[in-house]
């Protein structure tokens, strides 16, 4: 696969990264996110960088710790893997700071003509969710 077909728009990078497109641009003038300009002279930003930022958020430390949290059920990203296996596939969607995963059969990954670098919209259905708060200052007990 070419790296152009990983990289995405800077508008749709900073909406996946929840910061606006003038943050984006000053953290590429900074040097923490690489961009690239299309033939056209359109700013891209490839997907492993909006990945790589994430994965740096997931792993920091909150600034402050959650107090209450529950999540919408539709999740819209990109396809950032497909690995199929025989008649499964694993499917992997950016959405913001979220990664959703869903197994498939790979005919519905051909059927939604799901390819890397593309939108899609993770849909959760649960019969279960569980939303959990911590007890007021930090204590636990």
């Amino acid at each position: 696969m070419s790296e152009e077909a990983t990289d995405i728009r800077i508008g749709l990078a900073a909406e996946m990264l929840g910061i606006s497109v003038e943050t984006l641009r000053r953290w590429e003038a900074e040097g923490r996110l690489r961009t690239r300009r299309s033939e056209g002279g359109q700013r891209l930003v490839p997907l492993a960088e909006v990945t790589r930022v994430l994965a740096e958020r997931r792993a920091a430390p909150a600034d402050r710790p959650v107090v209450a949290q529950s999540a919408r059920n539709r999740f819209p990203g990109i396809v950032t893997r497909i690995q199929r296996d025989g008649i499964v596939a694993v499917v992997e969607i950016l959405a913001g700071p979220h990664r959703v995963v869903s197994i498939m059969t790979a005919e519905a990954v051909d059927e939604l003509g799901l390819a890397v670098g593309i939108e899609a919209v993770g849909v959760v259905k649960a019969t279960n969710v569980v939303v959990e708060v911590p007890s007021p200052g930090g204590a636990r007990g």
